[in-house]
C-alpha cells in the first residue's frame, strides 16, 4: 500500500477509470467476437451487420479513450479485410 498522500490518490483514480473502462471494453470485446463467430459460421449477411456493430463499439472504446484511436482503426481494418477475403472466397 502507498504511504504518500498523492499516490494513494492516484490508486483510486486508476480504480475509478477501470472501472469505467470494464464496460465499455467488454462490449467491444463482445462485438468482436460475435463477429468472428459468424464469420467462422459462413453467415456473411450477419457478419456484414456485425462489422458495423463493431465499428460503432470500437470508435465509441477509441472516443473515451479506453483503447488508442490508431488501435481502433487498425483493427476495424483488419476485420473488413477478414470479410472481404471471405466474400471474395
Amino acid at each position: 500500500m502507498a504511504n504518500i498522500k498523492s499516490a494513494i490518490k492516484r490508486i483510486d483514480v486508476a480504480r475509478r477509470n477501470s472501472e469505467r473502462n470494464k464496460p465499455i471494453r467488454t462490449e467491444m470485446k463482445n462485438a468482436v467476437k460475435n463477429f468472428r463467430v459468424a464469420l467462422e459460421e459462413n453467415r456473411l449477411d450477419d457478419a456484414k451487420e456485425l462489422l458495423i456493430v463493431a465499428d460503432k463499439k470500437l470508435k465509441k472504446a477509441a472516443n473515451k479513450n479506453v483503447i488508442h484511436k490508431k488501435q481502433a482503426s487498425r483493427k476495424l481494418s483488419r476485420l473488413a479485410k477478414e470479410l472481404n477475403s471471405k466474400i471474395a472466397g
